[in-house]
C-alpha cells in the first residue's frame, strides 16, 4: 500500500528504455526489501518514440507507488530531473539513468551515507563501460570543471546519486546544467561527499550521448562558473572587467596627451588612440551592464515551472 509520505524517492528519466524499465523496477524494489523504507518511484518519459510510457504505465497498474510523467517532447535530461524534484514526496531522493547501467544493488550505500549526515551524495563510475569517445571528453569535463570551481568531485556527470529533500527543493534545472550539481548544491554551502560505485555496460538499446552536448557543456560550464561565484554580485564580475578596460584605456589615453604635449603630434599614433578610446568605451559598457545586472538580481522571480514540459501524469 502506498504511503502519502514515501522516505525515498526514486527519480528515473527514461528516454527509449522499454526493455530496461521491467528489469530496474524489479532490481529496485529487491533493494527497498532489504532496507526496510516506503518508496516511490517516478518514470519520467522524455519524448521516447518506443513504448517506454505504456511500459511504465503497466508498472504503474501493478505498483501504485510509481508515478509515470510524459513530457511531450525530447526536453533533455535537466528538464526530466527537474520534473522528478518537483513530483518528489520523499525525505531522501535517489536518481539514477533507466539503462541498467547504475547497479541498485548500490542503493543501500547510497542511503548509509547520507544518513551520515550528507545532503548529497554522488556516485563515481571508476570503473566505466563506456566508448572512448564518451569516457575521454567526460574526464577532461571533469578536471577543466574541478579546477575552475575547485570541486573536488570525480564524476561530476555520473547520474548516480543521493539528495536530502532540501537540496533539491531549491533547484532549478535547464539546459546541461545537471552535469554540475555538486557544483551548484556546494556553493549553496551544502555538504557533499562521493562513493565509488559499480557501472555496467549497457544491456539494451543505445546512448543518447552525442558530440553536441560537448559543446552544450561547455557553454553551461561557463553558466554555472558565473552563477556560482556572481549570480548574487553581478555588478562585481561586469564592474570588474569594466574597470580594468576603462583604466587602460585612460592610460592609453595620457600616454596619447603626453606626446602630444611633448612632441606637438601623433602622426603615428592615431591606431593607438582609437584604441584607448574603445577601451574606455567598453569599461563604461561593462559597468553599466554590472548595474543593469544587480537591478534585475533583486527583482522578485518568479520560480520556473516544469509543467508546461508535460504532457500526461499517471500518480
Amino acid at each position: 500500500m502506498m504511503t502519502k509520505n514515501p522516505q525515498i524517492s526514486f527519480i528515473i528519466p527514461a528516454k527509449d528504455e522499454k526493455e530496461s524499465l521491467p528489469i530496474l523496477y524489479k532490481q529496485i524494489v529487491e533493494q527497498i526489501k532489504k532496507v526496510r523504507k516506503s518508496y516511490e518511484i517516478i518514470i519520467i518519459d522524455d519524448g521516447s518514440s518506443d513504448s517506454t510510457f505504456e511500459i511504465a504505465s503497466k508498472i504503474h497498474q501493478k505498483d501504485k507507488n510509481v508515478k509515470v510523467i510524459r513530457h511531450r517532447g525530447n526536453f533533455g535530461k535537466s528538464l526530466a530531473l527537474q520534473s522528478g524534484f518537483d513530483a518528489s514526496l520523499g525525505e531522501i531522493i535517489i536518481t539514477m539513468d533507466a539503462d541498467l547501467q547504475d547497479d541498485p544493488k548500490e542503493i543501500p550505500n547510497f542511503i548509509k551515507k547520507i544518513e551520515e549526515g550528507y545532503d548529497l551524495v554522488s556516485g563515481w563510475k571508476k570503473k566505466r563501460y563506456d566508448p572512448l569517445t564518451k569516457t575521454i571528453p567526460s574526464k577532461i569535463g571533469n578536471w577543466v570543471t574541478r579546477k575552475l570551481t575547485g570541486v573536488k568531485i570525480h564524476d561530476l556527470n555520473c547520474g548516480y546519486k543521493a539528495y536530502r529533500k532540501r537540496v533539491v527543493k531549491g533547484m532549478r534545472l535547464y539546459g546541461e546544467l545537471y552535469k554540475f550539481i555538486p557544483v551548484l548544491v556546494t556553493h549553496q554551502n551544502f555538504q557533499i561527499a562521493e562513493i565509488v560505485v559499480s557501472h555496467k555496460p549497457r544491456k539494451y538499446g543505445k546512448s543518447k550521448f552525442g558530440m553536441e552536448r560537448n559543446i552544450k557543456g561547455i557553454l553551461d560550464l561557463i553558466t554555472v562558473v558565473f552563477l556560482t561565484g556572481y549570480i548574487r554580485r553581478p555588478g562585481h564580475f561586469f564592474g570588474f572587467w569594466g574597470i580594468v578596460s576603462f583604466f587602460i584605456g585612460f592610460l592609453i589615453g595620457l600616454y596619447i596627451t603626453y606626446l602630444r604635449i611633448t612632441t606637438g603630434s601623433i602622426q603615428y599614433r592615431q591606431p593607438l588612440l582609437f584604441l584607448g578610446m574603445l577601451l574606455m568605451i567598453i569599461g563604461v559598457q561593462l559597468i553599466s551592464t554590472g548595474l543593469v545586472a544587480e537591478m534585475i538580481v533583486n527583482l522578485n522571480q518568479k520560480d520556473i515551472s516544469t509543467d508546461k514540459y508535460i504532457e500526461e501524469k499517471i500518480i
